[in-house]
């Protein structure tokens, strides 16, 4: 009989020394963005890799004074698309970080475009994630954004495994694999008509233990509920649905309380949690090491509608 696996153990022998190179990696990245484009902005949702796309800016474009903390400013705007429908501790977090770092933050509304039309809903509880994309077009109108960084990563899903490091955009904001651009010997190509933007993702070549493996390194502060946390839910379709104002049990369903945490953060109508007692980030690497499936994957509803359904958002206009 095997003896049971000690996840602890396990996680303390990973080779970490990969981590230098990708971190070098995402800090040229960041750097080519700022030197090739006039008008960057880096998308912040608060979410794990986004806060770690925002340590790297720190790397990037700061003075590292003592321990974590850095001095000066970074030479573009945060930018959070907010749905209306992000968890409360997520926006509480966005606003103390911000303010920590004495950093602007451009926070568009989908209430706003719900308002002006542009955004129309089929009713009230239905998942504004996929809605986002107008939101966001319009704030890049509206900022004349010519590049906005972003933290998502290859291995997340089958359509993000396909995106280039900079990815094009044409002028209606739409995302054509079969037009991108090569990018050879670190070599990017961002010349861009009238109306025309990038997206950049600095950690594209990332997997979700390296962030986790760095979030630990590095002390990164999160939203709290990134750990273990206590909360109501609802078993449907083999997720765990967060017990919320938007997401209200159906008929026949049981609301129970169970020790929980998020894998990724996104609108509450499409992001669940999973079961898990690690309270730490020391304590997600050791789970992590054991997954079989990406966190969009286990958590996110919306993404489980069909194969298509992100490269079709992509190709949209979505982050």
């Amino acid at each position: 009989m095997n003896a049971p696996l000690n996840l602890q153990a396990l996680a303390a022998t990973v080779d970490q020394r990969h981590l230098d190179h990708l971190e070098e990696e995402a800090i040229f990245i960041l750097r080519e963005v700022a030197a090739a484009f006039e008008r960057p902005g880096l998308l912040f949702s608060s979410g794990k890799d986004s806060c770690v796309v925002l340590r790297l800016a720190e790397k990037a474009f700061k003075q590292r004074v003592a321990g974590n903390e850095f001095k000066g400013k970074l030479p573009f705007p945060l930018v959070h698309v907010d749905t209306g429908h992000n968890f409360p501790e997520v926006i509480e977090f966005r606003e103390k970080r911000v303010a920590e770092m004495g950093e602007r933050l451009i926070v568009a509304h989908m209430d706003e475009s719900i308002k002006k039309g542009t955004v129309r809903l089929a009713h009230p509880l239905e998942s504004r994630n996929g809605h986002q994309t107008v939101t966001l077009l319009e704030a890049i109108e509206e900022h004349r954004f010519d590049v906005l960084i972003g933290g998502a990563r290859r291995d997340e899903e089958k359509a993000r495994a396909k995106e280039r490091i900079f990815s094009h955009r044409d002028s209606f904001g739409q995302w054509q694999p079969k037009e991108q651009r090569p990018e050879l010997w670190n070599l990017f190509n961002t010349r861009i008509r009238p109306g025309e933007h990038f997206r950049a993702f600095p950690i594209s070549n990332w997997t979700e233990l390296d962030v986790w493996l760095y979030i630990a390194r590095e002390n990164i502060p999160l939203p709290s509920l990134y750990f273990k946390h206590e909360r109501p839910v609802i078993r449907r379709k083999g997720l765990l649905v967060p017990l919320t104002d938007v997401t209200p049990p159906e008929a026949g369903e049981t609301v129970e309380t169970a020790t929980v945490r998020f894998r990724t953060v996104g609108d509450m109508t499409c992001t669940c949690p999973v079961e898990s007692t690690a309270a730490t980030a020391a304590d997600i690497v050791a789970e992590t090491l054991t997954v079989t499936v990406s966190e969009r994957g286990a958590t996110r509803m919306d993404d489980r509608t069909s194969e298509a359904s992100m490269e079709r958002r992509k190709k949209e206009g979505y982050f």
